[in-house]
């Protein structure tokens, strides 16, 4: 079975972008995914340096001084993902919204990672909202994409608790561990064929086994 091939996109430090890197390396993906493609709007973001080490294919398209519109910075993006034939997407730490041409030039196979439990606290400040409005549990949730913020048919999900000493650095630090976990393991499903959207529910084949341990 040829491996699936994935194109990463990121803004930052791209921790989930290693996480699933080193799971095709030696992990759950090692026999049915490669990340071919990095791609990052920031200069200097730490996601690249990762690249480097890991001798994987990059790209710098600078968003900052990107002046067409978001789908004519999205198709310089389309134009690498496809010289590397990409197959699936996963956005891991994009600080920016894609486009519906994007999503639907890859056929909806573009996935987000979000440190929250959708569709409780969308946006940025995830950890600040859920710690202002007082939960006893946060989490991590790996979605589809679709052209609305933090929107699209969820995929996993695992509870993290919230207690009362948590500030947002500790509470990121309990998620993130999960973060690192629950996107290979969405990966997996992808590549298994076990995943079948319908609407906005995603069945899963032989869900009642799914474990992120």
């Amino acid at each position: 079975m040829d491996k699936i091939r994935i194109g990463a996109i990121a803004s930052g430090s791209g921790s989930n972008f290693e996480a699933i890197v080193e799971a095709t390396e030696s992990g759950n993906l090692k026999e049915k995914a490669q990340v071919v493609l990095l791609l990052s709007n920031k200069p200097g973001a730490y996601c690249i340096e990762r690249a480097k080490n890991h001798n994987i294919p990059y790209a710098l398209i600078e968003s900052d001084t990107h002046k067409g519109t978001r789908e004519e910075f999205d198709a310089k993006m389309i134009e690498h993902l496809d010289k590397y034939q990409c197959e699936l997407i996963v956005l891991v730490g994009y600080m920016r919204f894609v486009s519906k041409m994007f999503i639907d030039h890859f056929n909806g196979k573009v996935m987000n990672i979000h440190p929250a439990l959708l569709p409780s606290f969308k946006g940025m400040h995830a950890h600040e909202d859920a710690l202002k409005y007082g939960v006893k549990v946060s989490g991590v949730t790996v979605h589809f994409v679709d052209p609305l913020e933090d929107h699209g048919p969820i995929i996993i999900q695992k509870c993290v608790p919230v207690y009362s000493t948590d500030t947002q650095d500790t509470l990121g630090v309990r998620i993130l561990k999960w973060e690192h976990k629950a996107f290979p393991k969405a990966i997996e499903l992808f590549c298994d064929g076990r995943l079948h959207v319908d609407g906005r529910i995603v069945r899963i084949d032989n869900e009642e086994n799914l474990s992120l341990e």
